[in-house]
């Protein structure tokens, strides 16, 4: 006799069975569990950011990150974390402006403190914030080289870095099924022509084509128009591996009876393709789309750094990093680099979400 689990698989529906073997896969879940924090700091950046990112003080450029610490130099434990105060001190010898830590007092952190004001999403004004200290300075990543709070341009980035991937994929989901779909469809001179067309555009390399598609935006565009001249530029070639995905799966279904009855039926190619022939593997796309995002997040970091992308006052990964681009900063400032490590974090969320879906939407794997 079957047991309950096998009884249970049975009955169960595709999403279903995807997500009982999805929530096995821990990386996975691990990966989804950042990303969906990366995305909720994206949303709720001016709460989560202690500090005015536009804000700057040129007096503390270059400052170190500050150390949170529950233990004081006397040893005594503190159950409020806190961090000591920093100040400019000149060295004598070599004439060296250094950045000291003030230990004769500290500077307790606090959840819910009252700071800049902003207007969340537009509508809602306040001044609350996730954390942050009473009075003084807190800079728990260091300063650029403005002075401006690297924690908090970090946390605005994230909303123009992780939102590209998205709306990059979600153009190129669009082109490559509709076009993938044709090709597979109607076969013949039109296959074989946009085939080629793909295949044109596969071998052009990359980078080069994206930066001279972004010399042709005009200088004087503004970050809006911009951020979405990005966008289509990185969709132009992404669309391009989706298309053959489809086209491939679209060939070896439409020879199916349920395809057929659907022609009988009088079904157009558009209703075809987006009705009945991409629900098939939906699951198979869901997976190549996921593991496609992080090319898109790295395309557009790749054009901000080298100048050809968004540029300031516009904030992305991309951006912060091309602060970082100088062998001295790196070598005196190595802070400068966090942002790197935030992409590198959202990469391998990408990455790992992606193996764990493509694993779950495996037909032949066991539940």
């Amino acid at each position: 006799m079957r047991g309950k689990k096998e009884d249970r698989v049975v009955v169960a529906s595709q999403w279903q069975l995807i997500r009982w073997k999805f929530s096995r896969h821990r990386m996975a879940v691990v990966g989804l569990i950042v990303l969906v924090l990366y995305y909720l700091a994206a949303i709720f950046s001016e709460f989560i950011s202690p500090y005015d990112p536009y804000e700057y003080d040129e007096a503390f450029a270059y400052a170190p990150p500050q150390v949170v610490r529950f233990r004081d130099d006397q040893g005594k434990f503190h159950l409020r974390p806190f961090v000591y105060p920093i100040k400019k001190e000149l060295d004598k010898v070599t004439w060296e402006v250094l950045y000291v830590e003030d230990r004769t007092r500290r500077l307790e952190l606090r959840l819910f403190v009252r700071n800049w004001e902003y207007n969340f999403l537009g509508v809602i004004k306040s001044d609350l914030h996730l954390f942050g200290v009473d009075k003084g300075m807190l800079s728990i990543m260091g300063k650029d080289t403005m002075g401006r709070d690297l924690f908090s341009r970090i946390i605005f980035g994230s909303r123009i870095s992780m939102t590209v991937g998205l709306l990059g994929i979600a153009i190129s989901f669009f082109l490559g099924c509709l076009i993938g779909g044709i090709s597979g469809l109607k076969g013949g001179v039109t296959d074989t022509i946009i085939q080629r067309i793909i295949e044109s555009i596969r071998s052009i390399p990359t980078l080069p084509l994206w930066m001279a598609l972004s010399l042709v935006m005009p200088d004087n565009w503004s970050i809006l128009k911009t951020y979405f001249a990005i966008i289509m530029i990185l969709s132009i070639v992404g669309w391009t591996g989706i298309a053959r995905v489809v086209r491939g799966k679209f060939m070896a279904l439409k020879s199916e009876d349920f395809i057929m009855a659907a022609r009988l039926d009088g079904s157009g190619n558009g209703r075809l393709i987006f009705r009945y022939m991409l629900p098939s593997f939906s699951s198979h796309i869901i997976a190549s789309l996921t593991l496609s995002i992080p090319g898109m997040i790295l395309g557009e970091t790749a054009l901000s750094f080298i100048g050809l992308g968004l540029q300031p006052p516009a904030i992305s990964w991309g951006v912060l990093l091309k602060d970082a681009q100088y062998v001295r900063v790196l070598a005196q400032s190595p802070w400068m680099l966090f942002p790197a490590l935030f992409i590198v974090v959202s990469i391998l969320a990408f990455n790992f979400v992606g193996d764990g879906l493509r694993d779950a939407a495996d037909p032949y794997a066991k539940v």
